[in-house]
This record gives structure tokens, C-alpha cells and sequence, in this order.
């Protein structure tokens, strides 16, 4: 009898021992499944600040290039002007162009800039190529011979295929009558010039690429004129978007 008394209450601690231990496992698994579900919540809220980070980081590096196209007749010194840009070199014998790019880092009104010009045909004959970088280009730096006056004739056409290529309100764009170091020979004067970028509301330099004379300011005058089409489209953008919220 007292054997059987012994042998129940040893099966009872037995069961409960069992229990307690399935209980105190059960707790273990729901903390450890709650743990992994935290870390799990938790790596995917990580996951999406990377995302977003990314993001930003893409869309400031984007902010930071500007595709800038050089036009102009040929002979005029568009490649000229890149070049010295570019190298800081002076190449008075080269190769026509057909199309060449180059991309040059500055640091522009204290931010980083990385500029990717393209260097174009003097020749109108190549429409669908001019018509693609021309649709590419976020802005133009049109380019003319003080010495030569069909250049400057044809810089006015070039303005005119800009704005119907694009077709928008206002292209960021910069005037340069280039090879002032021979000003002997001028055929265009200074007012004439400055008669055509008031037409076209944009900034005007007279330019050697001989002598390296506002080279740099014309490519970061039309970076600071980019940046401030780049401002109004997102201010427009922001309030696009509130209207749409209300």
C-alpha cells in the first residue's frame, strides 16, 4: 500500500515536473519567437532607412552632375574652350570634331559639381545626333568667333534649334564670343554680343581659350543657371504636391 502511495505521488511530481518544464520551454519559445520577430521587425525598419538613405544619397549624386553641351559653328573654338576647361591645355591644331566628352569635378559657389560636357559637331549637317543631345543637355553654351560673322549669324540658329528642340519657357544657356586674343581681326563687336544675350536673357563672356580668359566662368555661369532652374522646378514640384494633398 505504502509502495503504491509512493509510486502515484512519484508519477504526479513526475507529471508536473513535465508540465513545469513544457511551460517554462513554451515561455522560452514564445520570448525567443517574440525576440526573432523584433530583430526580424527591426532589421526590416534598418533595411528600409538603408533604402531611403540610398535614395537620397542617389538623388544628391544626381543633383551633383549636369549635362552641359557645347555648340557653335565650326572653327569657332569650342574644343578649345573644353579642353583648357577641362586640362588646362591649349591645342591650337585639332582634329574637327564630331562629338567628344569630358567630365570635369569643380566646386561651384561651395558645392561639388561634377560636369559632363559634350563637345559637338560645328556642322548642322548631323540632325538626328543634334536632336538627341539636344534633348539630353540640361544646358548649352552657344559659342562664336569674334574674327568671324557667319559664327555669330549662326549662333542665333543654334538658339533657335535649342528652344525648338526642347520647348520650354526658358533653356540654360551662356553666350561666348570666343578668341578675343585676336582682336585685331574682330569682326563682331563686344555690343553686338551683348545685344544678342540680353535677346536671349543669358549671361555673355568674351573668351580666349589662347590665354585661358573667363574659360572656367563660362561653364560655372551656366551651372548657377541650371541650379536655379533645378530650384524652380522643385519649388513647383513641392507645391504640385500640396495642392494635390489638400
Amino acid at each position: 500500500s505504502n509502495d503504491s502511495t509512493l509510486v502515484v505521488q512519484s508519477t504526479l511530481i513526475t507529471f508536473e515536473l513535465v508540465a513545469l518544464i513544457s511551460l517554462n520551454f513554451q515561455k522560452l519559445f514564445i520570448y525567443r519567437g517574440f525576440s526573432l520577430f523584433m530583430a526580424t521587425d527591426e532589421s526590416s525598419s534598418e533595411m528600409v532607412q538603408l533604402e531611403t538613405k540610398s535614395k537620397q544619397q542617389t538623388r544628391s549624386a544626381n543633383n551633383r552632375v549636369f549635362k552641359i553641351v557645347v555648340l557653335g559653328d565650326g572653327g569657332v573654338g569650342k574644343s578649345a574652350l573644353t579642353l583648357q576647361f577641362v586640362s588646362h591645355s591649349f591645342f591650337e591644331n585639332h582634329d574637327p570634331t564630331i562629338e567628344d566628352s569630358y567630365q570635369q569635378q569643380a566646386v561651384i559657389d561651395g558645392q561639388v559639381a561634377l560636369l559632363d560636357i559634350l563637345d559637338t559637331a560645328g556642322q548642322m549637317e548631323f540632325t538626328a545626333m543634334r536632336d538627341q543631345y539636344m534633348r539630353a543637355g540640361e544646358g548649352f553654351i552657344i559659342c562664336y568667333s569674334i574674327t568671324d560673322r557667319r559664327s555669330f549669324e549662326e549662333a542665333l540658329e543654334y538658339y533657335k534649334l535649342v528652344s525648338k528642340v526642347r520647348n520650354c519657357d526658358h533653356v540654360p544657356i551662356v553666350l561666348v564670343g570666343n578668341k578675343y586674343d585676336l582682336e585685331q581681326h574682330r569682326k563682331v563687336s563686344t555690343e553686338e554680343g551683348q545685344v544678342l544675350a540680353h535677346r536671349y536673357a543669358c549671361p555673355f563672356f568674351e573668351t580666349s581659350a589662347a590665354l585661358r580668359l573667363f574659360v572656367d566662368d563660362i561653364f560655372h555661369a551656366l551651372i548657377r543657371e541650371i541650379r536655379e532652374i533645378r530650384g524652380c522646378d522643385k519649388a513647383i514640384s513641392t507645391r504640385k504636391k500640396r495642392v494635390r494633398m489638400s
